[in-house]
């Protein structure tokens, strides 16, 4: 494979990674955190109500970071992984260097971005097993956030019709 359609493949592979992983936070940090503001939650109804507000701006916010910064600092982590156990010859470890340096640089913003990066680290992980990184399949993946944006944000305004 030549180095320009091996950098293609490595790129679209990460972007379908972003688009999975990203939209997959989005939702778990609604789920566990769905009072950003820390209002109150006192009944399952406010729960549902304020994890439907909250994973539409979730994924407002932390998309783009991951897709930029988590699609960047990957594409680094598994360079540097894989120079080191191209030299050591320890062809096994690339997977546990790559997963350390993900986390590594997932722990800018602590637990929230270290859960992202390791999220992101597993998708890409699945893909690249599965030989699923075509460019076509990564201008596709980019309308799985908006349509979870979308849906949830549909329902943010289903929910005020009916206030």
């Amino acid at each position: 494979m030549s180095f320009k359609n091996e950098i293609s493949s490595i790129l679209s592979r990460k972007v379908i990674s972003a688009s999975i992983s990203g939209s997959i936070f989005a939702i778990l940090l609604g789920l566990f955190m769905p009072d950003p503001f820390g209002v109150g939650i006192s009944s399952i109804g406010e729960y549902v109500q304020e994890l439907i507000i909250a994973i539409p701006a979730y994924v407002m916010y932390s998309f783009p970071v991951i897709l930029l910064y988590g699609t960047i600092t990957s594409i680094i982590s598994d360079y540097i992984a894989r120079f080191i156990s191209h030299y050591t010859n320890k062809k096994g470890l690339k997977i546990y260097l790559s997963l350390t340096l993900h986390m590594l640089f997932g722990l800018i913003l602590l637990w929230y971005s270290l859960v992202a990066s390791i999220l992101f680290f597993i998708t890409d992980y699945i893909l690249m097993k599965k030989h699923i990184y075509k460019w076509n399949n990564a201008l596709k993946s980019l309308a799985i956030p908006i349509l979870v944006w979308g849906i949830f944000l549909g329902c943010v305004h289903m929910m005020d019709l009916f206030r």
